[in-house]
């Protein structure tokens, strides 16, 4: 056996098709799967049901998988070890960020970060932090920008700053100043639940979450930041949003918003890890980076 078996044996299970399987190793089906029947000769184990269509793993070929993806990471621990003791900053690494964060900050920082890294190939994900959480134990993702106060235990925190929370109003309220204990809960509208910030703003608000749109007959849980905003201002209604999705706000869309006069609501964002993750150049980099783009914006802190 050898470890570009492993490879293969790894593509197909992850696009359950071997000819897929095969463009992505960039070798010919019959290539691959002469190299995955010769694996499992010599162990003995089916690792794939080839009369199932798509491809379907056998219990056995489960356990193997396993195996198989421990070993390649430790290949790979090896190499970016290397790389980290050369100095070097190239490779791939995978990020994942969820979509309160991922439109605003991503265009800050990563085309200028993947300018000064060009022998670094990036690939990025939006996902949920539950994903990011599961991704990055499996071995599946490098980094996760999330909002770090629902996390894992199982996950390294690298804390990047404090962002705070303002309260877009579009009913017509005029005062610019709002208390959080008195917060009036009427039109009040939050993202659909797997959102970490549905959770944050329903901590947040935890004393008037019982009259949550008590006069509505509508339950309206938005996808992303952008529908949130867009029904709000539709039926005008009230949500928080965080500072960083205020950056491309019209004059009109400001004049739109309240400041809390005190205890000022937040959530704390960072990048979470691996507990034995290698490219710790490239995530320092990374910091580096996005502290710089940030630094800047008010209701923001950096760590």
């Amino acid at each position: 056996m050898n470890i570009q078996q492993f490879h293969y044996i790894l593509a197909v299970a992850e696009h359950r098709h071997f000819e897929t399987a095969a463009e992505k190793c960039f070798v010919a089906q019959s290539t691959l799967s002469t190299m995955i029947s010769k694996f499992e000769e010599e162990i003995g184990i089916k690792v794939f049901d080839r009369r199932k269509k798509p491809v379907e793993i056998t219990k056995e070929g489960e356990q193997i998988l396993l195996q198989l993806k421990r070993i390649i990471y430790e290949i790979d621990y090896l190499q970016e070890s290397i790389q980290e003791l050369k100095g070097e900053v190239k490779g791939d690494i995978k990020i994942g960020c969820i979509p309160t964060i991922a439109p605003f900050l991503l265009p800050l920082f990563l085309q200028k970060f993947s300018f000064k890294y060009p022998d670094l190939y990036i690939e990025v994900k939006e996902l949920t932090t539950n994903e990011i959480e599961q991704r990055i134990l499996s071995r599946d993702l490098d980094i996760g920008i999330v909002s770090t106060s629902t996390l894992s235990n199982d996950l390294k925190i690298h804390p990047l700053y404090e962002e705070d929370f303002v309260l877009f109003d579009a009913s017509n309220s005029e005062s610019k100043l709002v208390e959080l204990d008195s917060l009036n809960m009427d039109k009040f509208w939050l993202l659909e639940e797997g959102h970490c910030m549905r959770t944050q703003v329903l901590e947040i608000c935890e004393a008037a979450k019982p009259q949550l749109n008590p006069t509505l007959n509508i339950n309206y849980k938005a996808g992303s930041i952008d529908s949130l905003l867009r029904f709000v201002k539709a039926n005008r209604g009230k949500t928080l949003l965080p500072v960083m999705a205020l950056i491309e706000f019209t004059h009109k869309e400001r004049e739109q918003l309240r400041y809390f006069k005190k205890n000022i609501p937040f959530r704390t964002n960072g990048l979470i890890t691996h507990p034995h993750f290698a490219k710790s150049k490239i995530l320092h980099a990374i910091q580096e980076e996005i502290i710089k783009s940030i630094s800047d914006i008010k209701g923001i802190r950096v760590l």
